[in-house]
């Protein structure tokens, strides 16, 4: 590896990221493919004309209703498809969530290696799937113009986007999505009036749910984020807000899972995503942080109606964002197999209310043990066992991501080595301050103290790929 100092040309850094990106893995002991008998048993159910629990045979029949997917371009492991209808002054939302059980035998080889993995990991150079494309891109995706099993949700809304508990009703269904959106093709169309249906009904039921959200105390943290773009020229990093439709889409998966908490604490069996509420400690620390920052908190307002009213042009915002953070944590499993053993507080804080994963069964595990909970066939050997497996994946997940981020970053900053950059301090760290540069979009630390939210300039000193570590000093 040449030294820290010396400059490699553009093709040399992609080949030098290129080898630090397979050597974390290497690393985490990530597996780079399926045992043979996971993709034997996935290919051969892929291809039967029966679901392997037998649900087939009450399955209802919902291929009339155009549904269609909205997902990042090139996603063919698509687990949600919507449909949504006016019904006077409220709408009906038919959503529905591929079916996972149907295609995987209890105790069996996919079953097997899903409770190895526990989820789906992302990395720069290719995805770890937490099932064979056999299922996960193809006979359990909801691929447009194709027929497929799903658990379909159906949500009777009122004119201000509420529902009761009376207003929802979930069954196996067969669907068919008559087109896969990206994002922004979504976007465009709902702007320029072109969209179907759905997706202008999707902005008004969005915007109704975001309205429902606050209301009940809940705190989305929109923060911009530090994207990897596979681009002609190799990796590089990007801003990336999330668009309009983005946040009206997680809206419906939002209300889905509140669905699913309910049922599940009303039957006595499941598992929920839970969050403690942020103590007095943390919220007085964000109180002094921001005022510290000339952005004081009001009084008058909770700290989700604070967070929605950061203005995204405003140079302190990043900084109040990373302060804000200290606030969502403490995200953990609670499963119970009785009314007795559901939590105390069993409540999602950055929500406002009873949560559970239960909208992404082709990416991660618990959910399909949610939507088994939530007809009734929950089970109870498992149940226990998926706190543990999901937080495993998840800090898995995490050191992936952090560890592919940290090499990205390097590498970008290796052209840019001697150069001074435009930055705003973000937060105090034990390592020093973390800084935001804007251009290009990277985040680092600076040995120096020096008060959040300020701008400054930094030097580049010098980056190494292979570790991901970056020098940087104050200009």
């Amino acid at each position: 590896m040449p030294a820290r100092h010396t400059r490699l040309s553009p093709s040399a850094v992609q080949s030098a990221l290129g080898e630090a990106l397979a050597e974390l893995r290497r690393s985490l002991e990530l597996p780079d493919s399926f045992p043979p008998e996971v993709v034997a048993e996935a290919e051969e159910v892929a291809a039967s004309d029966a679901a392997v629990d037998g649900s087939d045979a009450e399955r209802a029949d919902l291929r009339d209703l155009a549904f269609l997917t909205i997902d990042p371009e090139g996603s063919r492991d698509l687990d949600q498809a919507m449909h949504i209808a006016r019904a006077g002054d409220g709408f009906v939302v038919h959503y529905a969530i591929a079916d996972l059980a149907a295609f995987v035998r209890p105790g069996g080889a996919i079953d097997a290696e899903a409770r190895r993995r526990g989820q789906t990991l992302y990395a720069p150079d290719g995805s770890i799937p937490l099932h064979p494309e056999a299922l996960s891109h193809g006979a359990a995706s909801l691929l447009p113009d194709e027929d497929r099993r799903a658990y379909v949700w159906r949500f009777a809304l009122d004119a201000e986007g509420a529902h009761g508990p009376e207003d929802v009703t979930l069954e196996r269904a067969w669907v068919r999505s008559r087109r896969q959106w990206t994002y922004e093709e979504a976007q465009r169309a709902i702007d320029d009036g072109s969209a179907p249906e759905t997706l202008r009904h999707l902005a008004e039921v969005g915007a109704l749910r975001i309205a429902q959200e606050a209301a009940r105390g809940g705190a989305s943290l929109n923060a911009p984020e530090e994207e990897i773009v596979d681009g002609p020229d190799g990796y590089t990093l990007r801003m990336r807000r999330p668009l309009p439709v983005e946040d009206w889409n997680a809206q419906i998966s939002l209300m889905t899972g509140m669905a699913a908490a309910a049922i599940m604490q009303r039957e006595g069996r499941g598992i929920l995503r839970t969050m403690p509420p942020a103590d007095e400690e943390s919220l007085a620390e964000f109180r002094r942080r921001v005022a510290l920052l000339g952005r004081p908190w009001d009084d008058a307002v909770d700290y989700g109606e604070y967070l929605r009213r950061l203005d995204p042009a405003d140079p302190a915002t990043p900084a109040v964002l990373q302060a804000a953070s200290a606030l969502f944590r403490g995200a953990d499993y609670a499963a119970f197999t009785s009314p007795d053993e559901i939590p105390a507080d069993a409540g999602q804080a950055a929500i406002g209310a009873p949560y559970a994963h239960a909208t992404a069964p082709l990416r991660r595990l618990v959910d399909r043990f949610v939507l088994l909970a939530c007809t009734g066939r929950a089970d109870v050997d498992t149940l226990p066992l998926l706190p543990d497996i999901m937080r495993r994946s998840s800090a898995l997940a995490s050191r992936l991501e952090s560890g592919a981020v940290d090499r990205v970053e390097a590498a970008v900053l290796h052209a840019r080595i001697g150069d001074i950059l435009d930055a705003v301090v973000l937060a105090e760290t034990k390592g020093g301050r973390r800084v935001q540069i804007a251009d290009p979009f990277v985040t680092a630390t600076v040995r120096e103290a020096v008060e959040p939210g300020t701008r400054i300039r930094v030097h580049v000193e010098s980056t190494d790929i292979a570790t991901g570590e970056v020098v940087l000093s104050v200009a």
